[in-house]
């Protein structure tokens, strides 16, 4: 079974500067979850990294840019440089700062032209954090949904100032505003797991990535009951590499009791889908 990676960044190009240099916060993270470092985290080796991703099985992982003024930024133009060097390893998905509207659209028109129809937005990161619903976002959601282009919202962890960022509710009323815009929910709003599980419950919109909130923490059972039932088809497979190993999270989320057809859904047939890829062998 091939496998689609949908949250992963290499030790490359402008991620360097941007996620590899907080290597402490890297280690802590990865630490808590129970895991240790890969040698292509300590080593900072993206050959290393293609090993790990033969091992676990992993086909393609989708490089999310980053755009924010709290905890560093890497260009659109570099994300899609790394994929044009990787083609058959990555692929990419722009990030946009939200916080002024017309450079956002301008963002977003210079990742188009780059061949990127995914944009990646973490609000509460922004110089002035905004909540999901924040109404300067608007325009963005509209253009997206006209486009057809799917948004990830980073909705979980440390994605603002406070938990608060995070809530469902917020989420919820962009998805209940614009009923044709496909979001991804990264992270899965952890630690909101029942809550974003009701919303994703009335919303076919929504779609929820828990990645490396899922591993061992609680919820786990929540998200895992909801992959098995009703959002078979709208689960989404990530590592969060680095903060994750890719071997090690990837052989534990195959162990985990999820129905075949379901399993399937999530490693890759949903993820190709929403990337609109061609099918993979």
């Amino acid at each position: 079974m091939p496998i689609i990676d949908f949250r992963l960044r290499p030790p490359y190009g402008g991620f360097l500067k941007a996620n590899f240099s907080r290597v402490k916060i890297i280690e802590r993270f990865t630490n808590q979850l129970g895991f240790e470092q890969p040698r292509s985290v300590k080593e900072l080796s993206i050959d290393l990294l293609f090993e790990e991703m033969r091992q676990a099985g992993i086909t393609k992982g989708v490089v999310v840019g980053r755009n924010t003024a709290q905890i560093g930024a890497v260009s659109n133009a570099d994300v899609a440089a790394i994929v044009r060097q990787f083609p058959d390893r990555f692929v990419a998905v722009a990030s946009v700062d939200p916080v002024t509207r017309k450079d956002a659209m301008r963002q977003i028109e210079e990742a188009r032209a780059l061949g990127m129809n995914m944009i990646n937005m973490e609000p509460g990161l922004s110089a002035v954090p905004l909540h999901f619903d924040d109404r300067r976002l608007y325009p963005i959601y509209a253009y997206c949904e006209d486009k057809g282009m799917p948004v990830i919202l980073m909705g979980g962890g440390n994605t603002g100032p406070d938990v608060g960022y995070s809530a469902p509710e917020h989420i919820d009323r962009v998805l209940n505003d614009f009923p044709s815009l496909t979001v991804i929910s990264a992270h899965g709003s952890w630690p909101w797991a029942q809550q974003i599980i009701h919303v994703a419950f009335r919303r076919p919109n929504l779609y929820l990535s828990p990645d490396m909130y899922l591993h061992h923490l609680p919820g786990m059972d929540d998200y895992i009951k909801a992959a098995n039932s009703f959002l078979s088809e709208r689960f989404l497979f990530g590592t969060a590499y680095p903060m994750t190993p890719v071997v090690d999270y990837t052989r534990w989320f195959q162990s985990l009791p999820i129905r075949p057809e379901a399993m399937e859904n999530i490693m890759f047939r949903n993820a190709e889908r929403l990337l609109a890829m061609r099918p993979l062998p």
